[in-house]
């Protein structure tokens, strides 16, 4: 997997991280590909988009909300990994009675991010449900060159850069050469693993600015829907040991591109939900 854009930069406490660039830098530290330009920020037909002009979002909106169609659920933006890489194909599909969001991915990886208006992480929790279909039988997300999902969510935070290792800081200066944005300081990667067990906290290969957290793992669950509610600042403190900054951006990624495999999968609806801390 790989990444690109603004929304997975990371410049000390800033909120232009958009949500689009953002994942395909995520994308850029997971696979090593540096194959992103400036100019190859685009949607799903190849139309270059215009960062500056994305709109945050107040709150996530929801799939279940919309008609079964081809094209980009409303408030989310398509990104491409890499230019040379196939995009997996997302379409919102009427399943079960409801409409949701459904990932086809055949030696592929892009995915869709959305722009947020910050906010606070503390006593903010992330609840969402997905089903995987398809299994990735090679996938092991411990090995760079397996590294391979069939449902992640990311979540972007704001942060203060100058306080990070030189190495990181050259990781982000590199990613900011590369796709002309800055990747967030800090992001959590919740994933449905091939073989890590369930709250596993697993390093990037590449930096160590994005932490992956399995919720969910192994074939044995496929088909059956899994709902999640995890507390970001909780989950923030576990894998970083430090409280978070806030919360700028989501994204979702579907990939196979590391295993050449062949995967399904649905997302529900993806929600932000302010907890009273008792």
């Amino acid at each position: 997997m790989s990444r690109k854009h603004p929304f997975f930069n990371d410049k000390a406490v800033t909120t232009r991280f958009w949500a689009y660039g953002w994942i395909l830098i995520v994308a850029f530290n997971l696979a090593a590909c540096a194959g992103l330009s400036r100019d190859s920020v685009q949607d799903e037909s190849g139309q270059v988009l215009s960062l500056d002009q994305l709109p945050a979002q107040e709150e996530l909106p929801k799939f279940s909300a919309e008609t079964a169609r081809d094209g980009m659920p409303v408030g989310w933006h398509f990104y491409r990994i890499a230019p040379y890489k196939k995009n997996t194909v997302y379409r919102l599909e009427n399943y079960q009675g409801r409409t949701v969001l459904s990932a086809n991915s055949k030696t592929s990886a892009s995915g869709l991010a959305i722009k947020l208006r910050p906010r606070q992480a503390q006593n903010l929790w992330l609840k969402w449900e997905w089903k995987a279909i398809a299994p990735i039988p090679e996938a092991d997300n411990t090995e760079r060159y397996h590294d391979d999902a069939p449902l992640r969510i990311l979540v972007a935070f704001d942060g203060n850069k100058s306080k990070l290792a030189l190495k990181e800081k050259m990781t982000f200066e590199m990613a900011s050469l590369i796709s002309g944005q800055e990747m967030p300081y800090a992001t959590l990667m919740y994933i449905w693993s091939g073989k890590s067990p369930v709250n596993s906290v697993l390093d990037n290969a590449h930096t160590s600015r994005i932490k992956m957290i399995v919720v969910d793992s192994g074939w044995e669950g496929l088909g059956d829907w899994r709902k999640h509610e995890q507390d970001l600042a909780t989950d923030y403190k576990r894998a970083y040991g430090e409280n978070p900054g806030e919360v700028i951006g989501i994204a979702l990624l579907t990939d196979t591109d590391n295993t050449k495999s062949e995967t399904r999968a649905l997302y529900g609806d993806i929600e932000l939900i302010r907890k009273n801390q008792k």
